[in-house]
C-alpha cells in the first residue's frame, strides 16, 4: 500500500465529545468503496477487524454498516458480511451538458415534491441580489427532489414579484422551474454560482434524512436574463453521500472567471 493510503486509513479517530464514532467510520468506509479498495472481491472487512482497526466496538461498526446499507452503498448478506452494492457506479461521469440541458436532464431522472410555495419578504442578501427594496416580497419555493425514495436535492428559490405569478404549486409538480420561467417569455443570459460547505440544520437534516450537522453541498445561483437583470435566486443543498458537482470549463475560458475564485472572507 503506497503510504500516502497508508498515512490516510490508519489515522486514529477523533474522540472528542459530540463527535459520532460511527459517522467517522462511515466517511472512511465510503471513500475507500469510492475509490476502488473493495474491488477485487467486494467484501468488506469482517466486523472483527473492523472493531480492531478503529479500537471501537460491534455495536458502532453494526451501526456504520446499517447506515452504508441503508443509503445503497453496501449489502448484508447472512452468514457471509458485507458487500459493496452490486452495479454502484463509483467512477464520476464526464460531464458532457450545459446549464439548462443539466436541469432538463435533472428533473425527468427524479421526482419533485413541493415544500412550500408563496410571496414571502426575502433575506437582505437574496433581496439586494435581486435588486428588490425591502419589504418588498418575492416569490419563494421550497422543493425536493429523490431519486426513487431516496431525497437528494433540497432547493430554495427566490423569484421577483413581476415573474412569481406563474410559479405555483401546480406548476412545479408539472414541470422545472426554468421551464416554468420560460413559459413567460424569460431567456436565461448570464448566472454566477457560488459554492460552499454548511451543516445541516434540523429542518434540512429531516427532509434530507441525515444527521443534525452534517456537511451538506451549498451551491447557489443568480440567473440573469439577457438583459442582465437577476430573475432567479435559488439554494441547492445536495448530500455528499448521493451528489457531486461537476464542471466541463472549455480552454479559452480557463484564465476567466468561469473557473471560479476562492475568496476567504475575514
Amino acid at each position: 500500500m503506497p503510504a500516502s493510503k497508508k498515512s490516510l486509513a490508519f489515522q486514529p479517530l477523533s474522540r472528542s465529545p459530540g463527535t459520532s464514532l460511527h459517522r467517522q467510520i462511515y466517511m472512511v468506509l465510503l471513500n475507500e468503496i469510492k475509490n476502488g479498495a473493495y474491488a477485487e472481491t467486494g467484501a468488506l472487512p469482517k466486523e472483527e477487524s473492523l472493531c480492531e482497526r478503529f479500537k471501537v466496538s460491534r455495536i458502532t461498526v453494526r451501526r456504520t454498516l446499517a447506515d452504508l446499507a441503508s443509503q445503497g452503498y453496501v449489502e448484508r448478506r447472512h452468514g457471509l458480511g458485507t458487500f459493496v452494492r452490486v452495479g454502484m457506479d463509483t467512477v464520476a461521469p464526464t460531464p458532457s451538458l450545459g446549464l439548462l440541458e443539466d436541469l432538463r436532464r435533472a428533473a425527468a431522472d427524479s421526482l419533485v415534491e413541493v415544500l412550500e410555495v408563496g410571496l414571502r419578504v426575502p433575506p437582505m442578501a437574496v433581496a439586494r441580489a435581486l435588486r428588490l427594496e425591502l419589504p418588498a416580497k418575492a416569490m419563494h419555493a421550497v422543493r425536493v427532489r429523490k431519486s426513487g425514495d431516496t431525497p437528494t436535492m433540497l432547493t430554495e428559490a427566490w423569484i421577483p414579484p413581476t415573474l412569481g405569478k406563474g410559479v405555483t404549486a401546480t406548476a412545479l409538480k408539472k414541470r422545472p422551474l426554468y421551464e416554468v420561467l420560460q413559459v413567460q417569455g424569460v431567456e436565461f443570459g448570464r448566472v454566477i454560482q457560488e459554492l460552499t460547505a454548511v451543516p445541516a440544520d434540523p429542518a434540512k437534516a429531516q427532509v434530507l434524512r441525515i444527521g443534525v450537522g452534517m456537511p451538506l453541498l451549498k451551491l447557489v445561483r443568480l440567473m440573469h436574463d439577457l438583459d442582465e437583470r437577476p430573475i432567479l435566486h435559488i439554494s441547492i443543498y445536495l448530500s455528499p453521500d448521493h451528489s457531486r458537482i461537476l464542471m466541463d470549463i472549455p480552454a479559452n475560458a480557463v484564465n476567466t472567471m468561469t473557473t471560479g475564485q476562492i475568496i476567504h472572507p475575514r
